[in-house]
């Protein structure tokens, strides 16, 4: 199965507080779906303080092989980037990157409808 998988798949939340302050906001994290590629299952999760993205992380990229692991870890950080930057999932894929990019933006995408972002 290719980037199309189901956004319904391994999208959860949970919710934490983050600062240190009596004025701490709640952020809340949440996981995408799980999505096959052909090289790999690629999976993020996204951090959601104050109505703002404020962190994604891959959970899983990826790893097919030598070289799919290298293209991800080359596109995660340009992704991340990119979503923080935009505040959603529409953004461009990473050139060399399409595979991953569009499972990586289809597993962040479930995790904002998860969240209702």
């Amino acid at each position: 199965m290719t980037a199309g998988g189901s956004a319904a798949n391994g999208s959860t939340g949970t919710t934490g507080t983050s600062g240190a302050s009596a004025e701490s906001t709640t952020a809340a994290t949440y996981d995408g779906a799980s999505v096959r590629t052909r090289f790999g299952t690629v999976q993020v999760q996204v951090t959601i303080q104050d109505g703002k993205i404020t962190e994604v992380v891959p959970l899983q990229l990826t790893d097919a092989e030598r070289k799919s692991a290298q293209i991800s870890s080359r596109a995660a950080p340009v992704l991340r980037s990119e979503v923080l930057q935009a505040q959603s999932a529409n953004v461009q894929t990473v050139s060399g990157a399409t595979v991953t990019s569009e499972a990586y933006l289809t597993s962040l995408q479930a995790a904002l409808d998860a969240a209702n972002f």
